[in-house]
């Protein structure tokens, strides 16, 4: 058995925690709002989760120390704009070489950098690795068979993150790639956006399909040119997590892209859809990214035009299509005239 602290009571911590509960560990959720530990405590049930019921001994705190002292790991679960502020809070208490997993999935817009990077900037002392995949809260909660990767520096400690976390219902990959997998991660909730504004729009699977498909040719492009591994962005946590992204009503992204594809706007569907909508916060930096690398992403290009700066969904899919004539594949295969 070891001991697990889990920093953020949303709905993937919650589920996480509870994985780790149901393979006996000792689990302790820690989060800044007393409210909702005294939630928590008092009903054994997440709001948004509702009808599930969490373990009782799945302990809960808002102190600190009491969070990450003596922790074999410590899961990284609050949402992705708050990663630097929680890391700067704990960055005094983690010890040296204490392991920290990141569960939430963004890069950051001012400086770039993914939440890992986060992480180990605001605390040098740790361990930093990363857990991602197609993996909604609501269906890993209901033990629906779900799989994953961890992603680390070091072979041992994604094993040991994988040894932690894998039952029968939650299968866990490992990998070296931490940059890719969390690259994949980040921008394929900007893609979503543009899948669910499809939708908005009442367009079909044809539509659907084509964003999927050329959404992860872009994320690939700008991964490679950031030295990441091709295959990383063909996996789960590329094409994998962009599937069950764009195809989900459990995702807040593509919920998020519906409402603006029916004529919202961006602020009005975030407050819409009440939870954190990720790629909104990610799709600047990817457009940043791109110009950083050189790397032409027309469809995250256009979400960006329709998030913050008013453009009509239907305007951006019609530029889309309309673009210069290209080849999907090298034309070295051409049979000679």
């Amino acid at each position: 058995m070891s001991r697990v602290s889990v920093l953020g009571a949303g709905t993937w911590g919650i589920a996480l925690a509870r994985v780790l509960n149901k393979n006996g560990h000792d689990v302790t959720i820690w989060s800044a709002l007393k409210d909702e530990i005294d939630m928590l405590n008092t009903n054994h049930e997440h709001k948004m989760l509702p009808g599930v019921k969490i373990d009782e001994s799945i302990k809960y705190t808002c102190d600190d120390e009491e969070a990450v002292k003596d922790m074999d790991l410590v899961v990284m679960a609050v949402a992705s704009k708050y990663t630097r502020s929680t890391a700067n809070r704990f960055a005094k208490i983690v010890k040296k070489g204490q392991l920290i997993v990141d569960v939430a999935k963004g890069i950051e817009e001012d400086s770039l950098k993914t939440l890992s990077q986060i992480i180990e900037e605001e605390i040098p002392d740790a361990n930093v690795c990363v857990l991602s995949g197609p993996s909604h809260a609501e269906e890993v909660i209901r033990d629906i068979p779900t799989t994953i990767v961890a992603g680390a520096h070091r072979k041992k400690d994604a094993e040991f993150i994988q040894t932690l976390f894998m039952n029968e219902n939650f299968r866990v990959y490992t990998s070296p790639d931490m940059l890719g997998m969390e690259l994949g991660a980040a921008l394929k909730n900007v893609v979503a956006l543009a899948a669910g504004a499809a939708d908005g729009l009442g367009y079909g699977d044809n539509t659907k399909a084509a964003l999927i498909t050329r959404g992860i040719a872009e994320i690939k492009r700008l991964a490679v040119a950031m030295g990441c591994n091709p295959e990383t962005i063909n996996g789960l946590t590329g094409m994998g997590d962009l599937i069950v992204t764009c195809a989900s009503m459990h995702s807040r992204n593509r919920r998020a892209g519906i409402l603006i594809g029916q004529g919202m706007s961006c602020e009005d569907a975030m407050k819409e859809v009440k939870m954190v909508v990720e790629g909104v916060y990610s799709a600047k930096a990817a457009l940043q990214l791109s110009k950083k690398y050189n790397v032409n992403l027309p469809i995250i290009e256009q979400v960006n035009l329709v998030l913050f700066e008013g453009k009509n969904p239907a305007d951006a899919v019609k530029e889309l299509m309309l673009r210069d004539k290209k080849i999907e594949i090298s034309d070295s295969m051409w049979d000679k005239e």
